[in-house]
């Protein structure tokens, strides 16, 4: 399974430059975990990064000028760093398919045309040719203003005179360049969509296609208890949606098509939300309105899922993503510990990281979070602490990097405690250093 080893974001919100993991150029620190968990308090940037992730995904999905609209981002103006005019919204992705491949960096740069509307100003993917241990990887995609060359192939990459023609700052570097072998000049008719968009469906591209496939598959959970509660029409869906409105179409889906893992499930509640045995699919033969039934020790008369608490759907929700036949290669889930029980917290950070780090299913679980119960259950390798600066813009450190509470930890104290007592903070990595 694919997985992020590291992402640098620049100028978003307050994200002015923060890194997580490692980079082609940063191979000295340790890659992000199958389980990854930013902690913070409010107002330091978490919210922005998990946006951060979600307008990639919506860049892919419907393009550069329209993600910086949706979900209340007010365009590209809001979402770039205060104080920042003449700079492009830039991030830089660090992946790895399987463990022993060779991993990809893909670079994307998004800024404002003449008009003053978004647009992609650059775009590359680059990788180490065969063989090669160290040094800087090579494109086999590089776009600028909507123009530049693709490699084609599983092996061909631009030369060391072109990579370095390519990684000047000469406006005129279209005019330096030369046709390679096995590239393509290519010239994009839309430069509000990214390139790895429509390359990605080409044959003749492979290594664009497993990256668009990758970025394309990632989740982001939008989850709604009162778009869970929605009464939707009978008919079986493979995947819950990002808001949670199709919870019913899913478990019919699993009933279908997996009964031992709907089963399973339903185990799972019985452990985790006292009371509940058992949980049926109701179909109304005249409205076809699909209703999820929840029996209850204490009462004869079943509930609906309308009827249920925020906790007990937003758990139901969580399982449902950790049991999909086809999960997606990257999980992101905002503070889960809203509306649940802070005994039930450690229960679903141990079952996060059980999924992350699964064979059959291998999916990367990103969480932020600001309960410290939810923290006992990690690892310092596992989780980031981000503040604000006395610049106003965010910065970030993997804990593990904080040797005092590394210590601590080693001497069993848990991490969730040492974050409520302050020990995870500036103080702290200023204390140790």
């Amino acid at each position: 399974m694919a997985r992020l080893e590291g992402i640098r974001i620049r100028n978003y919100r307050a994200l002015r430059d923060v890194t997580l993991g490692k980079l082609w150029n940063l191979q000295r620190v340790d890659p992000l975990q199958p389980l990854t968990v930013v902690i913070g308090k409010n107002g330091t940037g978490k919210s922005s990064l998990f946006d951060a992730f979600g307008f990639l995904g919506d860049c892919l999905r419907v393009g550069v000028e329209e993600a910086c609209d949706l979900r209340e981002r007010g365009g590209f103006q809001r979402i770039r760093s205060q104080g920042v005019e003449n700079e492009p919204i830039q991030f830089e992705l660090y992946y790895r398919e399987e463990g022993k491949a060779r991993p990809m960096t893909y670079e994307l740069a998004i800024d404002l045309d003449l008009q003053g509307r978004p647009y992609v100003a650059s775009e590359r993917l680059r990788q180490r040719r065969k063989g090669q241990s160290h040094g800087h990887p090579f494109s086999f995609l590089y776009l600028r203003e909507g123009r530049g060359l693709v490699w084609s192939g599983l092996e061909s990459y631009a030369t060391d005179a072109t990579e370095m023609v390519m990684s000047g700052s000469d406006d005129f570097w279209l005019e330096s360049i030369q046709e390679e072998p096995e590239s393509e000049w290519i010239e994009l008719t839309d430069q509000r969509h990214l390139g790895i968009v429509t390359l990605g469906s080409l044959k003749a591209h492979p290594r664009i296609e497993r990256f668009r496939n990758f970025l394309q598959g990632w989740y982001l959970s939008y989850f709604s208890p009162n778009s869970a509660r929605e009464v939707s029409k009978a008919g079986p869906q493979k995947h819950l949606n990002e808001s949670g409105s199709n919870i019913g179409n899913v478990v019919q889906f699993l009933e279908r098509e997996h009964r031992p893992r709907i089963q399973k499930i339903l185990n799972q509640i019985a452990d985790k939300i006292p009371g509940i045995q058992d949980i049926r699919i109701h179909r109304d033969e005249i409205s076809k309105n699909l209703y999820l039934l929840f029996y209850s020790s204490s009462f004869q008369e079943p509930f609906t899922h309308y009827q249920m608490s925020d906790g007990t759907l937003k758990i139901f929700s969580y399982l449902l993503l950790l049991n999909d036949p086809e999960p997606p290669p990257f999980l992101c889930i905002e503070e889960p510990e809203n509306g649940l029980y802070h005994k039930v917290l450690e229960v679903l950070a141990t079952e996060f990281r059980s999924y992350a780090e699964s064979k059959k299913g291998g999916t990367q679980v990103f969480i932020t979070t600001h309960q410290p119960y939810f923290v006992d259950a990690l690892e310092p390798v596992e989780v980031w602490v981000i503040e604000k600066g006395e610049d106003g813009f965010s910065k970030i450190t993997c804990a593990k990097d904080i040797p005092f509470v590394q210590n601590m930890v080693l001497e069993g104290q848990p991490l969730g405690s040492l974050w409520a007592a302050d020990y995870l903070d500036a103080g702290s990595v200023i204390h140790a250093s």
